[in-house]
């Protein structure tokens, strides 16, 4: 945790009177079927912002660590699943499959797992309040084919956070898998459909989720890293984020925010959301005049944080059967560039949650209107119902 500040801190976000905060708005179970609606992306509530000169000067506690603290102790960060939580979590995903409902309206009531669940319960504040981050290993996804390991992965998944859709088409479990599409589009494609090298970022939502389903022949590997303190630059609301066109009626094709920010309440901690392919595939706006371009000290400040990740970064490497669960509020993670093997062997193929940890149920306190909300985050676009696909499409 951050040392308190000298000066107040402005009221959380549940607290104001905005009729778009108190509670979490319900939605038609014809649409979502557990009657929850992902928010969405939205600007930050600025009045909320606080400037840097009241940004830590250092960051202490359970979120700060060093990949010395980790890198030669895997024991720390790795569980490998024994045999009655395999198989807890097979009878569950049997039950919950011969139930016919829809895996979009999986919750932890269809998915009971008596015992595993006061392992998972503790390890969901880990991820939040302490180091971020955990590797599980061994579901034998080989063996239980792709729905029977996707309902266990997402009812695994409830107990930690509420899915949230991950892009327009209502993906609340995705696919990390090369898909042929140009990289180089970067306006366009989300890089998790290609083959490409992932810079140092944070997803839109509380928590990622990744599980390995087949591996690539070379790279691909998962890199993590504690947020730096950054420049001041960084903490402005100067930075615009692309939508890649994944907007409701009425929207802006872009989010005008900051990359760093302070939590609201009392002992605020520094959390960040940043991409940079995200930052850098806004010239089709700029050069119409409509946002400023990129100046040169926001380019420097990109290189700088990247630069800093890959030197403090602990590598970790994906089996098959591993599943990794990590914070976007206090970790960066990225990817290297990889290569498949050759067909007929299947491609690296990673099933992806996002996870939301809403403000009322111990998540972190953000500056935006839905902290509350349970499913905050996550990209929605109009009322696109979400869909669970087996593979990617």
């Amino acid at each position: 945790m951050a040392p308190a500040l000298t000066s107040p801190s402005p009221s959380a976000p549940d607290t104001l009177s905005n009729p778009t905060t108190a509670t979490t708005k319900k939605a038609p179970k014809s649409i979502f079927p557990d009657g929850i609606r992902t928010s969405g992306q939205h600007e930050p509530i600025y009045s909320l912002l606080q400037p840097y000169s009241a940004f830590p000067k250092e960051i202490t506690g359970p979120t700060a660590w060093s990949k010395t603290d980790y890198a030669s102790n895997p024991e720390r960060w790795t569980h490998i699943f024994s045999a009655d939580e395999v198989r807890e979590m097979s009878e569950a995903a049997n039950a919950f499959i011969a139930s016919g409902t829809p895996l979009t309206g999986i919750t932890k009531d269809l998915f009971p797992l008596p015992n595993f669940s006061k392992f998972l319960e503790p390890l969901r504040k880990e991820l939040i309040d302490g180091k971020g981050f955990i590797l599980f290993k061994g579901m034998p996804v080989e063996q239980w084919g792709n729905q029977k390991s996707a309902v266990a992965y997402m009812g695994l998944g409830t107990y930690l956070g509420y899915f949230v859709s991950q892009n327009s088409r209502g993906h609340v479990l995705g696919h990390v898998k090369d898909l042929g599409e140009d990289a180089t589009a970067i306006d366009k494609v989300r890089i998790y459909r290609t083959n490409a090298r992932q810079f140092f970022h944070a997803d839109d939502s509380d928590l990622v989720g990744l599980l390995c389903v087949a591996k690539a022949l070379e790279g691909g590997e998962s890199d993590l890293k504690y947020h730096p303190d950054v420049a001041e630059l960084l903490t402005q609301p100067i930075w615009y984020f692309d939508r890649k066109g994944e907007t409701s009626v009425g929207q802006k094709e872009w989010i005008k925010t900051a990359v760093f920010y302070l939590e609201t309440g009392e002992n605020p901690r520094v959390y960040s959301k940043f991409d940079p392919y995200f930052v850098r595939s806004l010239t089709r706006f700029s050069d119409a005049g409509l946002i400023p371009a990129l100046s040169e000290a926001q380019e420097r400040a990109i290189t700088i944080l990247e630069e800093t990740c890959q030197k403090h970064a602990l590598h970790m490497i994906l089996d098959v059967g591993d599943i990794q669960f990590l914070s976007n509020n206090h970790i960066f993670h990225a990817r290297t560039a990889y290569k498949d093997y050759a067909p007929p062997a299947p491609r690296r193929h990673l099933m992806r949650l996002w996870l939301s940890t809403p403000e009322g149920e111990g998540g972190w306190k953000l500056p935006f209107h839905d902290s509350n909300e349970k499913k905050r985050g996550g990209i929605q676009v109009n009322d696109t119902a979400p869909v669970a696909p087996y593979d990617a499409e």
